[in-house]
Order: structure tokens, then sequence, then C-alpha cells
């Protein structure tokens, strides 16, 4: 009985002696918002080819073995992801100059315009609810994506992505 009582008081501990984790709350948060825009907004692709096609255009060109790090995928998965992608005509396969083994993945037009429309979706499907905020809310939303922004820029130059 004595070990439930120690464990009990360590619970109250953690709660009470545990710090705000800023990051945490900001990638929970964000990734909280990011799959309830996915789950309600209707696009016509499925939403892993969505994410691979903004990963690439992120990087654009890059490697299939760099895409997969950056999605913690392996090279067969995206092989097969990609192949879906280009029979859809979204995606330009190229050997790379470098290394005549490896491939270059770029964006089509086609491929552009199939992620702008599921980022139109998912932005519709928040709008109405960003329109209900008040002014003073609007301006927070503002500075948050100001902020999010600074942050994607501080990060972008200062990673690079795992090849596992």
């Amino acid at each position: 009985m004595g070990g439930l009582i120690y464990i009990g008081y360590l619970c109250k501990l953690e709660t009470v002696t545990s710090q705000p984790n800023p990051a945490n709350d900001l990638l929970r948060a964000a990734a909280r918002l990011s799959r309830w825009a996915s789950q309600n907004a209707a696009f016509a692709i499925p939403f892993a080819q969505a994410r691979l096609l903004g990963l690439i255009e992120d990087h654009e060109p890059v490697r299939v073995s760099a895409l997969a790090g950056f999605d913690h995928s392996s090279q067969p998965t995206i092989t097969t992801q990609l192949q879906r992608m280009d029979a859809a005509g979204w995606v330009r396969r190229d050997p790379d100059p470098e290394d005549a083994r490896a491939t270059l993945v770029t964006l089509t037009a086609a491929g552009t315009a199939a992620i702008a429309e599921v980022r139109t979706a998912r932005a519709a499907v928040l709008e109405p609810f960003i329109s209900r905020l008040d002014g003073p809310a609007h301006e927070r939303v503002r500075l948050a994506v100001d902020v999010i922004n600074e942050l994607l820029e501080l990060t972008s130059r200062d990673l690079e992505p795992r090849e596992d």
C-alpha cells in the first residue's frame, strides 16, 4: 500500500513541478488543427499523397532517399507513392546528374495545382471559424502565423534531412 501512496505523491509532484513546454504545446496544437482541417475538408486526392506533394514542393528537386527521410518512410514506400503520383501527372522523376543511380523528383504544373486544391479546401473549412473571432483574436492569429513562419525560417537554415 505504501508504494501506491508514493506513486500518487509522485504524480501530484509531477503536476505541480512540471514546467510549461511551449515547443510541445505549439506542435500539438498545430498538428491537431491540421488533422481537423484534413478530416473536415473535401479534396480528391489521398492525404498521404497531398502530404508528399507538399514535401516535394518544399525541397524540390529532391532525391527519393531524402524524401523518405523527410517523411520518416522507407524508400520502397515513397517509390510506390511516387509511381502513383507520376501516373497522375503530378511529379516528374529525372536522373540525378551527380549520381546516375539516384532520382530527383519535382512537381509538375498539375502537381502544383493538386496541392493548391488541397490547401484551398483545408483553409475553406477553417475560415468560417476564424471569421467568428473578434478583432484582437484575428491579430493574435496573424501574429501566431508570423511566429510560426519565423520558426520555419530558422529551422530551414539549421536542419538537413536525415537519411536513415
